[in-house]
């Protein structure tokens, strides 16, 4: 018999949630639990998941302290308040026990700022015992599902992994279904200035933008780029062309050199020319705009 393997990320809510027992009474394996008052909204779950769920009172769940969450977008909240004030919270949170009546979150942080929001005074919750290192890992697969993280938050949740916990990426990557070098890519983001990372976070820079800058040797040479990046001055690949000339600067080619002076002076654009030792080369013109366009186009015919 052959057995699938599943992923840290492909086990979703089956991963957390306990497994209902098919044994009968009377023998030595543990019965599932009774039931719990279920409300409105844990109804409309499945059976065998609404077994296990509690109608918990929002004020006995404290905050997860390993959430790796940190920015919340507001426009996707304000969504989900509204749907939960509509039809309720469909999809309970994951907490574990502390005692006395309280609980901590594991997972669905949006839900219960949601669900606090919106007024409720209970939430549907699974409960399940997690170790502190389990409490972390879980609230990353969650969030990682739902690509609820950005990538810095990502790479800050995989180094206290690391950091706290001992682990190594190879580790890393094997509970989070992920490739070492991909934990690796994510983790080097960090190396950034802390300016280039909030960049990331807003989305002023893609991840692909990220890589090219983590290429150039030092921060003083990022943050060059970066600037010149976030004000759309150059292009993903344009960018990488320049660090590809300063990690390989090309010998000074002084006849070049005046050339491209005297196209620029002559076209009115930018004029870049490479010869190789057996003379054959190639020479660039960039233009910023139509109107740069329509201009060389233009001159070049006459």
């Amino acid at each position: 018999m052959i057995l699938q393997k599943q992923s840290g990320l492909g086990r979703g809510l089956g991963a957390i949630i306990p497994q209902k027992s098919s044994h009968q009474p009377g023998t030595d394996a543990p019965v599932a639990p009774s039931a719990q008052s279920v409300s409105p909204a844990s109804a409309n779950l499945p059976d065998d998941i609404r077994t296990y769920v509690l109608e918990l009172p929002i004020a006995s769940i404290e905050r997860n302290p390993h959430q790796p969450r940190r920015h919340f977008d507001h426009g996707e909240l304000e969504e989900l308040i509204s749907s939960i004030k509509e039809h309720g919270v469909m999809q309970p949170v994951v907490v574990t026990e502390l005692g006395d009546g309280k609980y901590q979150l594991i997972a669905g942080e949006r839900r219960l700022r949601a669900s606090t929001i919106a007024g409720l005074q209970t939430i549907p919750a699974i409960s399940r015992e997690a170790t502190e290192i389990q409490k972390l890992e879980l609230a990353i697969i969650e969030n990682v599902q739902r690509s609820d993280l950005n990538a810095v938050e990502e790479a800050h949740a995989y180094q206290r992994l690391i950091d706290d916990f001992g682990m190594t990426q190879e580790e890393v990557g094997k509970k989070m279904g992920k490739s070492r070098p991909q934990i690796a890519n994510t983790v080097r983001l960090l190396q950034l200035p802390a300016e280039i990372q909030q960049a990331i976070v807003d989305k002023k820079i893609s991840q692909s933008n990220a890589r090219t800058l983590l290429s150039l040797p030092t921060d003083a040479e990022r943050m060059k780029l970066f600037q010149t990046i976030v004000h759309g001055h150059v292009t993903v690949r344009e960018a990488e062309e320049e660090v590809h000339k300063t990690r390989h600067p090309r010998a000074f080619d002084a006849n070049a050199s005046a050339a491209e002076d005297t196209l620029r002076k002559a076209y009115g654009v930018k004029v870049s020319i490479k010869r190789q030792a057996t003379g054959k080369g190639e020479m660039k013109f960039t233009f910023t705009n139509d109107e740069e366009f329509e201009a060389l186009l233009d001159k070049l015919k006459q």
